[in-house]
């Protein structure tokens, strides 16, 4: 099977000729250049083989181009938190208007990316997702703690302001597809109780997910719908446009068969990005991606971490994994996932 092939087979819960799995993460002393994040991306996929390739840029990105300054204190899972948000006051809400992404800084940067990476010969037949964070997930990267107050109290600034966004995620998804992007990886932070209540987010985050995922529905192979954070809200995230769902399963539930039966598609987890990973041994990860695999039947499933791998996770750990998934690891003469 190529890759393709295999986590179409996947989606729709085949039998596969191996079970598929996928590894990501940030490069943060690389990804503020476009060459320089293309070049590490296309060199850890080249190591481990992943049946996607994610393209994972700088965490601040998406919002840049409406004011918000990231800081340089790199955390452990390798993202720079916003060090001055765009909305600081609710008035500012107005300034958040649609962007046009060929021009706007970060979503230009990751277009040219996307361009880099098809070029390589490296990408092989895997298919390559670019990340998309959900409208209401930006608005709280552009507000900070303010968001809730102001989804309270100033309900239509923040509406305007999701509209704009979300037709800016929706035009560079346009792009990113007309170039070659096979699909997208579109990552839900708000779709959580210890973040907004049920109620919030049925209001504010659910109907603009719709509203990106249903316009990349046709032309995306294959979306992957990723829940951030514990409490979360599955019951409603697991009805969204999508072919396969992420979330930290072997954190919080559901558990990895559970999720899978209210889903239409595949899952992707099974390994524990953290106690695991990157502070484990290489056989506790590889029993933890063989328990997916038993409890699943190795059906509907993409064994992955749930989410982004820290940056000090070993590469011993996750090349054991590959190697017992029958995956194509590649010995390259330097390459490391920590430090």
């Amino acid at each position: 099977m190529s890759r393709l092939e295999r986590l179409l087979a996947a989606v729709n819960r085949q039998p596969v000729d191996r079970v598929p799995y996928a590894v990501w993460r940030h490069f943060p002393t690389v990804d503020g250049s476009s060459a320089g994040l293309a070049q590490a991306t296309l060199r850890f996929h080249d190591r481990y083989g992943s049946d996607f390739l994610k393209l994972t840029p700088a965490g601040g990105s998406a919002v840049e181009a409406w004011g918000c300054l990231e800081g340089d204190e790199v955390r452990p899972d390798g993202h720079r938190p916003c060090a001055r948000c765009a909305v600081r006051d609710a008035t500012d809400w107005a300034a958040i208007r649609p962007l046009d992404p060929t021009a706007a800084p970060g979503y230009s940067g990751q277009l040219e990316t996307v361009v880099r990476l098809g070029f390589d010969r490296r990408l092989g037949d895997a298919p390559a997702l670019v990340t998309l964070f959900s409208p209401l997930s930006l608005a709280r990267k552009l507000s900070g703690d303010r968001l809730d107050t102001d989804l309270r109290e100033h309900p239509g600034r923040v509406t305007d302001a999701l509209e704009a966004i979300a037709e800016t995620l929706v035009r560079f998804a346009d792009l990113a597809l007309a170039e070659g992007i096979a699909g997208v990886f579109y990552s839900i932070l708000t779709a959580s109780r210890s973040v907004l209540g049920e109620e919030a987010y049925a209001r504010f985050g659910e109907p603009y997910d719709r509203r990106v995922l249903e316009a990349i529905r046709d032309r995306s192979f294959l979306t992957v719908v990723h829940a951030h954070g514990d409490r979360l809200l599955f019951d409603r995230v697991a009805t969204l446009p999508g072919h396969v769902w992420s979330w930290e399963d072997r954190m919080m539930p559901p558990a990895l068969a559970e999720g899978r039966a209210v889903v239409s598609g595949a899952v992707l987890g099974g390994l524990d990005q953290w106690q695991t990973l990157r502070d484990g041994t290489p056989e506790q990860a590889v029993a933890e991606a063989r328990d997916a695999v038993a409890r699943t039947g190795g059906l509907g499933l993409i064994v992955g971490p749930g989410c982004v791998l820290p940056v000090r996770t070993g590469d011993a750990t996750v090349a054991a994994v590959v190697t017992a998934l029958g995956g194509p690891l590649k010995p390259i003469p330097g390459v490391v996932l920590g430090g």
